[in-house]
């Protein structure tokens, strides 16, 4: 048997793990291209932060300024803020904020609130100790600014609109709609209301995929939402292989953004192995929204082949008040039995190995999903339809919640 190592468990420990596999099979591990990149060092967050894409630095804008909220994106996002708020903290003390004057929101969108082990892992332990941290709530104290010229009422967490300098932390992952994550969605989904949420999701049309930012209704609907509400600046992330910041793109919620998703598609591509029978596709670094590795497993994997799922997370999928289960045969406002995997579709099986297993998570893989609990048991299933000592061809995505093919890569 042959071995392959690759990370799971984001936020709890980014341990690794090993794949064996039967060594006559043709295995691919297929790495993005920016696997590698050196994560930024302190000096390195300094220096980007001073040269901001379309407005001015953050200590000049935040001369003058009475009170500053901080939103940053939760858990279900990669983004390890806490390597990057130190230099934040800093630039804003340098324009005459103190941390009495600065206060931290989450934008949580429609998931679940954060508790304080979770706040501690994405801020870093002394931010909730030493600032107000809040949980952004969706169906409360939101403050209506008016409908978007795509007809979205745009209604905004009330803690935000009350602070004269607003200030966005988060990722540039690739968005099944919104094209890339990142930017504007830090306002919408981030910090609006259910109906604001709702109206974006259900009623403009989105870009149709992964990779598509020109021409993306829903985004440019979310970045007027960002205007409205008077974001001023974005700190935003491009992921390495361990999920830290290996580059920093900061400035305006729409220019800064666009030069982020050019440095994100180069970042991201993978070459992806066509028509292989067996594609492992890994959640990390977004496990807790593992289905988005399915983009990825459709490219590859041929017709009536096999995809195996690693979903390594005690939280299993996220709570969504939008598009989340509630019941046997209801959820939120956007749910929908075949939200997620919808038939007919050319794989043949999904094999989902998860530590833990929860029932009603099942929906987001499929009805027809077979799930174990470890490794072991997920190649017994293949071989029982895959001969051992045949030259089987399978494709290994370490990060496929954040690899995106040639051909996304190639949208703009």
């Amino acid at each position: 048997m042959s071995k392959l190592a690759i990370r799971s468990s984001a936020w709890y420990g980014d341990k690794e793990i090993f794949l064996t596999f039967p060594k006559e099979w043709d295995v691919q591990k297929c790495l993005m291209t920016g696997h590698a990149e050196k994560p930024l060092l302190k000096d390195d967050f300094r220096e980007r932060l001073l040269h901001p894409v379309g407005t001015r630095p953050l200590n000049e804008l935040a001369k003058g300024k009475r009170d500053c909220v901080v939103i940053v994106d939760d858990l279900t996002r990669p983004t390890k803020a806490y390597q990057a708020i130190p230099a934040v903290l800093e630039e804003l003390h340098k324009g005459g904020l103190d941390d009495s004057h600065i206060r931290f929101v989450m934008g949580l969108g429609a998931h679940h609130f954060m508790l304080l082990d979770d706040l501690v892992k994405k801020l870093g332990p002394d931010i909730p100790d030493r600032y107000c941290v809040f949980n952004h709530n969706v169906h409360e104290n939101n403050v209506r600014l008016g409908e978007t010229s795509f007809g979205t009422p745009v209604a905004v967490n009330r803690e935000v609109m009350e602070c004269d300098l607003k200030v966005a932390i988060g990722g540039i992952m690739p968005h099944r709609t919104a094209g890339f994550g990142g930017g504007a969605k830090l306002i919408l989904p981030g910090v609006a209301s259910i109906e604001t949420i709702e109206h974006n999701h259900a009623h403009v049309p989105s870009g149709r995929g992964e990779g598509r930012i020109n021409n993306n209704e829903s985004r440019l609907d979310m970045e007027e939402a960002a205007r409205m509400a008077g974001l001023d600046f974005i700190v935003n992330s491009i992921f390495n292989a361990d999920r830290d910041w290996c580059e920093l793109v900061c400035g305006d919620v729409v220019d800064a953004h666009r030069a982020g998703v050019k440095i994100a598609r180069r970042n991201y591509l993978t070459r992806i192995v066509q028509e292989a029978d067996v594609a492992v596709v890994n959640g990390y670094p977004m496990e807790n929204e593992a289905y988005k590795v399915f983009s990825t497993a459709i490219e590859s994997v041929k017709e009536g082949g096999d995809v195996v799922v690693l979903l390594h997370t005690p939280e299993s999928s996220r709570g969504h008040y939008y598009n989340g289960r509630f019941g046997s045969h209801f959820g939120g406002r956007g749910w929908s039995p075949d939200l997620y995997l919808k038939k007919p579709w050319k794989m043949g099986r999904v094999i989902v190995v998860s530590p833990w297993h929860s029932l009603v998570d099942e929906w987001y893989f499929g009805v027809e999903s077979q799930w174990v609990k470890s490794w072991d048991k997920a190649l017994n299933l293949l071989l029982l339809k895959h001969d051992k000592h045949s030259e089987i061809k399978a494709a290994v995505y370490p990060y496929a919640t954040l690899q995106i093919s040639e051909k996304i890569a190639s949208y703009t």
